[in-house]
C-alpha cells in the first residue's frame, strides 16, 4: 500500500505541471467562492428578505399593539375621569334635591301645623261662644228662678209653707 501511495503522489505531482504558489488561488478556489455567492444570493433573497420582511411586521404590529394599549389606557383613564365628574356632580344634585325635598317638607309641615292651629283656635272660639251663649241662657233661666228658689229654701230651712205665707202677706 506504501507504493500505490507514493504512486498516487507522483502522478499529482506530474498532472499539476510543477510546482505551485499556495498563495495564488486556483480555479477550484473561485468555482467555490461562485458557488458560495450564488447560494448566498438565493438565502439572502428567498430566506433573508421574507424573514426580515415577517420580523419588520412584528415590529409594526408590536408599536401598533403598543399605541392602541395607549390610547387605550389614555381612554380608560378619560372615562374613569368622565364617570367620576359625572358621580360628583350626580351626587351634588341628589344632595340639592334631598336639601330641596327636606325644605318642602318642612314648609309643608309647617302650612299643616297652622291650619291645625288655626283650625284649633277656630274651634276653642267657637266652642267658647257656645259656652258663652249657653252660660248667657242659663244665667238668664236661673235669674228669673232665684226668687221662687230662694223662698222654696227659706221655707224649708224656716220648715214653714212659703206658699201660703206669701199669699197671706199680700
Amino acid at each position: 500500500m506504501g507504493i500505490v501511495m507514493s504512486g498516487v503522489t507522483v502522478l499529482a505531482a506530474e498532472a499539476g505541471g510543477g510546482t505551485t504558489n499556495f498563495l495564488i488561488p486556483n480555479g477550484t478556489f473561485f468555482f467555490i467562492l461562485a458557488i458560495f455567492l450564488i447560494v448566498f444570493a438565493v438565502i439572502a433573497k428567498f430566506v433573508v428578505i421574507p424573514v426580515q420582511h415577517v420580523l419588520n411586521e412584528r415590529d409594526r404590529q408590536l408599536t401598533q399593539t403598543s399605541q392602541d394599549n395607549r390610547q387605550a389606557a389614555e381612554q380608560d383613564a378619560a372615562t374613569d375621569r368622565d364617570y367620576r365628574q359625572e358621580l360628583t356632580e350626580a351626587r351634588s344634585e341628589a344632595g340639592g334635591l334631598r336639601d330641596q325635598a327636606r325644605a318642602e317638607g318642612r314648609q309643608v309641615i309647617d302650612d299643616k301645623r297652622a291650619e291645625a292651629n288655626e283650625e284649633v283656635a277656630d274651634k276653642l272660639r267657637q266652642a267658647s261662644e257656645v259656652l258663652a251663649d249657653q252660660a248667657d241662657s242659663l244665667a238668664s233661666g236661673l235669674h228669673a228662678s232665684v226668687d221662687s228658689l230662694s223662698v222654696t229654701l227659706a221655707d224649708r230651712i224656716l220648715g214653714v209653707d212659703g206658699s201660703s205665707a206669701d199669699r197671706g202677706g199680700r
